[in-house]
């Protein structure tokens, strides 16, 4: 199992912040950064302010040598497809093909109307979601020299050069993820190298799991081909104090924590991440909350890794 660490820097972190927890996350051997891509904090005052998803992962590009970069997940409301579709071929370009998109349909409404972002309804959300990912791998799949042209009904292309190219081989994995049975699934059998299932137990990660292969298979897609992917919060120390300690800090009970999430000592970790694994996830990327407290990604990495 492949252990990625997730950041969500709305609650507050700074470019800086963000680079040292890329830094050691490359240093103590994890396979991924990730951050969230939101502009307004769930808590707390948020201060300094949202850092931008794409301009922080363009800076990490060239800080960072090996780590793979991405979002979990960026909202399909925030940015028009064709400019999103440049903004992170070019990340690709400048991390040497390191480089994932992790896209959705948008959900927080209250920062959408906190900066000025149209916050459509539900089906229109995913309706545009699912043409912004036929735009975006349609861009990114043309060959050079061709144009890229589609017509849907709420975007149009015409003429494209759909430049610049992904260079990474086999393109820019696409990552799709959420709860929801009937459209996320099959969305993410027609476009997604990866399919994500946020913060829930592990049973719903197998029932979830088990529902985007049978639409793998309505497709015609060998199921094997989609990477499974869970999200959950990280909180291990190694002993009750620490498990407190770093509970307290993100505003989190430590029994919730161990209902909820990847916590407790390490060998508890191990034992929910084992779980997982039986559930069908391939990788897990782990929340990490308190972005100061980099003693504890050591902590995973060292005892915790290993034992997977």
């Amino acid at each position: 199992m492949q252990l990625r660490i997730f950041t969500e820097p709305q609650m507050g972190a700074t470019y800086d912040d963000l680079l040292a927890v890329a830094r050691r996350t490359e240093e103590t051997g994890f396979d991924a950064f990730f951050r969230s891509d939101h502009y307004l904090t769930m808590g707390g005052d948020g201060l300094p302010g949202p850092t931008d998803a794409w301009l922080t992962l363009a800076g990490l590009a060239r800080e960072t040598s090996r780590i793979r970069l991405g979002t979990l997940m960026t909202a399909g409301t925030f940015r028009l497809p064709g400019p999103l579709a440049i903004s992170v071929a070019q990340v690709d370009q400048m991390s040497g093909g390191r480089v994932e998109l992790g896209i959705g349909a948008g959900w927080f409404e209250r920062e959408h109307t906190a900066y000025g972002i149209p916050f459509p309804s539900l089906g229109e959300r995913f309706d545009r979601f699912e043409e912004q990912l036929a735009i975006i791998s349609g861009l990114w799949g043309t060959p050079p020299g061709e144009t890229f042209d589609f017509t849907g009904q709420h975007y149009r292309v015409s003429g494209s050069p759909a430049l610049p190219k992904p260079v990474q081989d086999g393109g820019i994995p696409i990552l799709v993820g959420g709860g929801g049975k009937k459209r996320t699934p099959r969305l993410a059998a027609r476009y997604a190298a990866e399919f994500n299932v946020p913060f829930m137990s592990a049973e719903d990660n197998a029932r979830l799991f088990g529902g985007v292969r049978e639409a793998c298979d309505e497709a015609g897609r060998d199921p094997s081909s989609l990477v499974c992917s869970s999200a959950l919060v990280l909180c291990v120390g190694k002993d009750e104090a620490e498990i407190a300690r770093r509970a307290a800090a993100i505003g989190r009970e430590v029994d919730e924590l161990r209902a909820h999430g990847v916590a407790g000592t390490p060998a508890e970790a191990v034992d929910v991440l084992g779980r997982y694994a039986e559930a069908g996830a391939q990788r897990v990327y782990l929340q990490v909350l308190d972005l100061a407290d980099l003693d504890h990604l050591d902590l995973v990495a060292s005892e915790v890794a290993p034992q997977l």
